[in-house]
């Protein structure tokens, strides 16, 4: 019997879900089973595209009046990897020497556990104002195409809207109340390739070598600045992550050669501006080289910023009256679903600490389930107006 008020309870019967992307491993049907008895109004959505998997999503909700207050979340974890190179099974949700072991218990199942154990402190102690909801999906580790982005169009075709939002991804580098995530810079993908002439390597006037103009392109795309940075962001970046050609052997000139990289940008671009930039960085490379080129994109979020107002103030006050800690307000670090619900709702991203997060054992101590736990109950209660404090 799960006590739904207790985070490390929870987040243990979570861990214990083997739901790695995109599985949903029960992870769904037990929140299921303790939000119902709070009150919430638990609806099950499937998505579906073709070349992806098939992702269950679960929306929930408790009351009906504004501002509605939304926890967004995940329960599909990364794959555990190398399960000798653990101290314990990673989905026993071991608990030794106060820390609670097991993939997903930071990224992102215990924030899940400790919002949920905020909310039933907080219907327990009276609080009705408002409105609360949960998003949660499977498909965060994964694609991210039948996931939140879906839920979102779906609500919105029913008319219903969400207020704020709150992602309990772990935000803080080092402990408990460092940072709170109010933006992210956007990321796009290019694929790059320039075309050549096959032949013999020891006839290269009879061919064309494409590799040395990728090089070429290359070398443009990773050393012209794109900007030194704004007020709230770092400055943009590219970087090439899979070079390949397609041959393997050391005597043939081959017929094309490719690049992937990524760009993360910051708020000075937008994804058309962005790519923009990119094909003239890589005309000019073409006109140096005389290459032919193809290029292409691909990528899922934009950037976004949440500025000051009530959902960043009312949780920058409740992480320092819990912590003793003014967290900063930062926007560095990758992407997460945030980047869907930025078109819909002011959103923040706050959970617990990312230095374990995708690794073998990965871990968190007991003690910051509970103070997250108590930070959420203070933001639920000061953000929904409840008469009642934490």
């Amino acid at each position: 019997m799960i006590t739904v008020t207790d985070p490390v309870d929870l987040a243990r019967a979570l861990i214990q879900c083997r739901s790695v992307t995109p599985a949903e491993g029960g992870a769904l049907t037990l929140l299921q089973s303790v939000l119902e008895p709070l009150g919430f109004v638990c609806e099950r959505v499937v998505f579906s595209e073709p070349g992806t998997p098939d992702i269950d999503n679960l929306y929930a909700r408790r009351g009906t009046s504004k501002p509605n207050l939304c926890f967004a979340g995940h329960t599909d974890v990364v794959p555990p990897g190398d399960l000798d190179a653990w101290s314990c099974d990673p989905f026993a949700a071991v608990v030794r020497d106060g820390v609670l072991f097991g993939r997903g218990a930071v990224d992102m199942k215990g924030a899940i556990a400790c919002f949920v154990a905020a909310a039933a402190r907080r219907i327990a102690a009276g609080d009705d104002a408002g409105s609360l909801s949960l998003l949660i999906t499977g498909d965060e580790e994964g694609p991210s195409i039948n996931g939140t982005v879906k839920v979102l169009q779906w609500l919105k075709e029913r008319g219903e809207t969400i207020d704020a939002a709150i992602v309990g991804e772990p935000s803080n580098p080092e402990a408990l109340g460092d940072e709170i995530k109010i933006g992210r810079r956007g990321s796009v993908t290019g694929e790059l390739v320039v075309h050549g002439v096959q032949g013999h390597a020891a006839y290269p006037q009879r061919a064309d070598n494409p590799v040395p103009k990728l090089a070429h392109f290359i070398s443009r795309l990773m050393g012209t600045l794109i900007d030194e940075g704004t007020r709230h962001f770092e400055p943009s970046n590219c970087q090439v992550t899979v070079v390949s050609v397609p041959n393997t052997a050391a005597n043939v000139i081959p017929a094309f050669a490719k690049a992937t990289f990524n760009i993360r940008y910051n708020d000075i671009w937008r994804r058309p501006t962005i790519e923009e930039w990119v094909r003239l960085q890589c005309e000019a490379a073409a006109l140096a080289t005389g290459a032919r080129y193809d290029i292409s994109f691909s990528g899922t979020g934009d950037v976004f910023l949440t500025g000051a107002g009530p959902l960043v103030d009312t949780l920058t006050r409740a992480v320092a009256a819990v912590t003793g800690r003014t967290p900063k307000l930062s926007t560095s670090g990758g992407t997460s679903d945030a980047r869907f619900i930025k078109d819909i709702a002011p959103v923040v991203e706050f959970g617990l600490v990312n230095s374990t997060i995708h690794q073998v054992d990965e871990r968190v101590p007991l003690a910051d389930l509970e103070q997250l736990t108590r930070i959420y109950e203070r933001f639920i209660a000061d953000f929904k107006g409840g008469s009642a404090r934490a």
